[in-house]
């Protein structure tokens, strides 16, 4: 069997301000295997630590849209508009199911985009998902 990048921990970057939908999602993910979660409550602490070279990259990003300071929208565009981080898939995991919102997050490069499910049930079951396809099954370029 040849050792693949499954072998490590997964890092996730989780862009969340509500602390109960983050607690969710750390839940969801516990027994999933192997993960680092990192949560921020914004865009601004999002791009600091993502250009901080002492953190780990991440595998994947999920991303609340409605936060203060820079919302999900705002660090959104800028993640895909920089050469060194577009390539971190971004799924958007947000209450608003605006037809705006979705087009707009599409159209500045998210990977993916899900509405949060308002049963408990529904939403682990919507993050397992996400972390299945993106960490277990989707095939990512090699990190430099």
């Amino acid at each position: 069997m040849v050792a693949s990048a499954t072998t490590r921990p997964h890092d996730v970057l989780l862009v969340e301000d509500d602390i109960a939908d983050a607690m969710l999602i750390q839940d969801a993910l516990a027994d999933r295997g192997a993960r680092n979660l990192t949560q921020v409550a914004d865009g601004i602490e999002a791009l600091e630590y993502l250009r901080d070279p002492a953190n780990p990259r991440p595998d994947l990003i999920v991303l609340d849209l409605n936060m203060p300071r820079m919302n999900g929208r705002e660090f959104l565009a800028v993640v895909k508009e920089d050469a060194e981080l577009r390539t971190i898939p971004v799924v958007v995991l947000t209450t608003s199911s605006a037809p705006d919102d979705v087009s707009g997050a599409y159209r500045h490069h998210a990977n993916a985009y899900v509405t949060k499910p308002v049963n408990l049930e529904e939403f682990e079951e919507a993050v397992r998902s996400i972390d299945t396809f993106y960490l277990d099954v989707a095939v990512k370029p090699p990190r430099a």
